[in-house]
């Protein structure tokens, strides 16, 4: 039993790092995209006089 709850804890981190990986490499595909829309996005606030 000890043997399959490590296995598990094991899995998990294994799970939680492709994760991050796919979130990195989504962020690095659209990188110029999301910068673009952050970029517009607070100049059209700063411009609202918000």
């Amino acid at each position: 039993m000890r043997l399959i709850k490590n296995n598990k804890k094991g899995m998990e981190m294994v799970q939680v790092g492709i994760l991050i990986a796919i979130a990195i490499g989504i962020g690095l595909i659209f990188k110029t995209q999301i910068t673009s829309f952050i970029n517009s996005t607070f100049s059209n606030l700063m411009n609202s006089g918000f």
